[in-house]
Formats: structure tokens, sequence, C-alpha cells
């Protein structure tokens, strides 16, 4: 399950398919909230990461395990130094507004340098939490991580 993200427009609907193709292995329906809030937020993150940084990028979805319950986390790794910058979008702005929903509807977000480039990241306090904590679907104990690169939990380029 590997996953690199270009530097083009045309990578967030493929990040978008990936996601959705992920949580459904986890029997999360594409129409259930969680997966809506997801999407919406890996739309965001891989958007802001194809738009300012310009550079190839890596994205990692790690939902709670049958082990460890806990929160959803969604990564996006790129290239790029410039750290983000939350903006206010007036009226008919087309732009501006990634980090505002970003931080809407995730319970916390926020972004690390990490050797040449950056970490920008999101959490969903336990929403894919069932039963004692386990994710929906979702077979591995431990943390399940649909990682970008390098494999489950595997390293992401710095």
């Amino acid at each position: 399950m590997q996953l690199e993200i270009g530097a083009d427009p045309a990578e967030v609907g493929r990040a978008r398919r990936w996601v959705r193709a992920r949580l459904a292995d986890c029997g999360i329906g594409g129409d259930e909230a969680l997966a809506e809030t997801l999407l919406l937020l890996v739309s965001e993150l891989v958007t802001n990461a194809v738009v300012h940084a310009g550079t190839p990028s890596v994205l990692r979805v790690l939902l709670p395990g049958r082990q460890i319950p806990g929160a959803v986390r969604v990564e996006v790794a790129d290239m790029s130094t410039c750290p983000p910058r939350k903006r206010h979008a007036y009226g008919e702005d087309t732009g501006g507004r990634g980090l505002e929903l970003v931080s809407g509807l995730a319970d916390r977000w926020g972004w690390q340098r990490e050797g040449l480039g950056k970490r920008i990241w999101c959490e969903l306090d336990g929403a894919a939490a069932g039963p004692a904590g386990q994710a929906a679907g979702c077979e591995a104990a431990g943390r399940e991580s649909f990682s970008a690169v390098g494999g489950p939990n595997g390293p992401v380029p710095a």
C-alpha cells in the first residue's frame, strides 16, 4: 500500500480515491461521516502541498487499531521549508480556506519541520473507534497505518 503524491493538481483526486479504498478495506463506507471528513481533510492537506510546496509529497492516514484506540491522524510531508499559513478568505476568493477548514474539522492540527521539508498533520479524536476501541473492520493489531512511502508505519522523506 504505497502512494507518492506528485506536484500535480490531479494528485488530489488520486489521493482521495486511494484513501477511500483504504477506508473501504477497513469497513468504513464512503458515505459515513468519518470518511467524508477524512476525505475533505486529505483533499485540503494534499492541495496545500501541491499548490504551495510544489514538490512531491507523502500522505499517511493512521486509524486506531484493536490494541491502540485513539485518534485518526492524517499527515502530509513535503520538501518545502515554507511553513503553512492559515489565511482568511473573503467573499469570492477562490483560495485561502484550506487550513481554516482543517482547523474547523479536526480536533487538532499542526506542523513540524523535518530535515529539508515539513510535515502537516491533523487528528480526529476516536472517530473510527468502534466497540473496545477497534477501527471498524481493520484486522491489524495496533495502529492501522496507510503509509504513502515506506510501508506500514514507514518513514516519510524529510
